[in-house]
């Protein structure tokens, strides 16, 4: 009984986590529920690095007490069905850590039926994808306060560190860790694609050739659009596919997938009455291309704008499609820090949001320049209802505004679909809209329905004979 973490599944993203436990002077012993990953792990690593068990309760009875186990496993019933085979092993004080990305309202409720056992839970959002897991991540965790601090100095040990501080904190009780790891990916779902369309207005509105579009985005990672995100798409450009000597980003098939985490994003703020449009249509966006066979009948079908595109003078248009996926990114933000704000909000979490900021500076995929403004956004005004009153952002917005319009705008002239940034401009626009036409709604509801509606000159609810 002398190790000090057990990690149970051994995919790509438990095998790193593991080995990175292992790299930073942990006693790791490792488990899988089918016999060929542990075996296949275990002929990457040196002599003595991990130690495999191929018996559940050998596995737990091999860790220090309090045991203290990390599960990275795919999220839903398998999580149930290893829980449940650990908890005969298991006794009060315990903690499980399931580091997948599970949805907030399961890890809750995970955690309620494992509190009544005396054993602690935590829901631990990790983002990074395996580098980020092998050489540290960004760690999100929620549960009991007492259990995240008897297993913080393994974690803050493994998580990805910037400026000497570590990516990782604790979040807020039962499922809140991986409520802001499921809505950071759903900043990561409109990230990406508003990087997409701004790489689509680049290379088929201003016919820029690809390897100068890669040295554009490089360009761009050098300055205050600086981010993971970024570097990687500069990198992603340049790639040639070895079979046909081709830019390997031209041979991938048009169509994406999704996890879940989005959805879930978008389901969670509908049911709370917060817009998270820019997230939302980043996730429609995936859903309609992949519906690759009636897009490509539709485009022989249907009509789009006369080919009579003038041309654009490159390097003022190259500036403002910047503008705009900076701005873009901002409205994005803001949308998924509101979320965290609203939900913090209902459930009475508190939330750290300086700290969510600061966290996602590395290991993590949305990691990227601004965070620490938006940190210190947080950290001087706590009560800030959205990032795009903060004073900083309202500066950016007002500079850059034009150069999203213009792309906005010609990307629509153009037929070209640019579902993100179309709703980052509409979002900006509208909540800066101090009287919108939300009145005549009302007026609708209450004509048929009786729906009644306020006033602005009396308090009160009211209704019309309309008829």
């Amino acid at each position: 009984m002398n190790h000090t973490i057990g990690v149970m599944g051994l995919g790509v993203m438990g095998s790193s986590i593991a080995l990175n436990m292992a790299s930073k002077g942990e006693k790791v012993a490792v488990y899988n529920y089918t016999r060929d990953l542990t075996d296949s792990l275990m002929e990457k690593v040196e002599q003595g690095q991990l130690s495999p068990y191929y018996d559940v309760q050998q596995f737990v009875a091999s860790l220090q007490s309090p045991r203290k186990i990390f599960v990275m496993v795919t999220a839903g019933k398998v999580v149930d069905a290893v829980i449940e085979s650990l908890v005969p092993y298991l006794e009060p004080g315990d903690i499980i850590m399931d580091g997948g990305n599970s949805y907030y309202e399961d890890t809750a409720r995970r955690f309620d039926e494992l509190k009544s056992k005396g054993i602690d839970y935590l829901g631990v959002g990790v983002s990074g994808g395996e580098e980020g897991a092998l050489k540290g991540p960004s760690m999100m965790a929620g549960g009991d306060r007492e259990a995240y601090e008897k297993v913080a100095p393994i974690l803050t040990k493994i998580a990805a560190q910037v400026d000497g501080t570590p990516c990782c904190a604790y979040m807020g009780p039962k499922g809140a860790g991986h409520f802001v790891k499921m809505v950071h990916n759903g900043i990561e779902y409109a990230d990406m694609q508003l990087i997409a369309e701004a790489y689509t207005f680049l290379r088929e509105r201003l016919h820029i050739p690809l390897n100068e579009v890669a040295d554009i985005f490089d360009t761009w990672n050098q300055g205050e659009l600086k981010s993971y995100l970024i570097e990687i798409t500069a990198d992603i450009l340049r790639k040639t596919d070895e079979k046909t000597g081709l830019p390997l980003v031209d041979v991938i098939l048009d169509k994406t997938g999704q996890n879940g985490t989005g959805k879930w994003t978008s389901i969670q703020a509908i049911d709370n009455g917060i817009p998270v449009s820019i997230i939302t249509e980043s996730l429609f966006a995936r859903y309609l291309s992949s519906r690759k066979d009636e897009r490509v009948l539709a485009a022989s079908i249907l009509a789009g704008p006369e080919n009579s595109k003038e041309e654009l003078d490159r390097e003022l248009w190259v500036e403002h499609v910047r503008q705009a996926l900076y701005m873009g990114k901002i409205c994005a933000y803001a949308q998924g820090f509101t979320q965290y704000k609203k939900t913090s909000e209902l459930n009475d979490w508190n939330l750290p949001l300086k700290d969510i900021a600061l966290i996602f500076r590395g290991g993590c995929i949305i990691r990227a320049e601004f965070l620490n403004t938006i940190s210190e956004a947080y950290k001087e005004q706590a009560t800030t209802t959205n990032l795009l009153v903060a004073p900083y952002f309202v500066e950016k917005t007002k500079a850059y505004q034009m150069g999203m319009r213009k792309v906005v705008a010609e990307s629509m002239m153009s037929g070209m679909s640019f579902p993100s940034l179309s709703a980052a401009l509409t979002y900006y626009d509208s909540y800066r809209t101090g009287e919108s036409s939300a009145n005549l709604l009302q007026a609708q509801r209450d004509y048929f329905g009786a729906h009644t509606y306020e006033r602005t000159d009396m308090e009160g609810s009211f209704h019309t004979n309309w008829k």
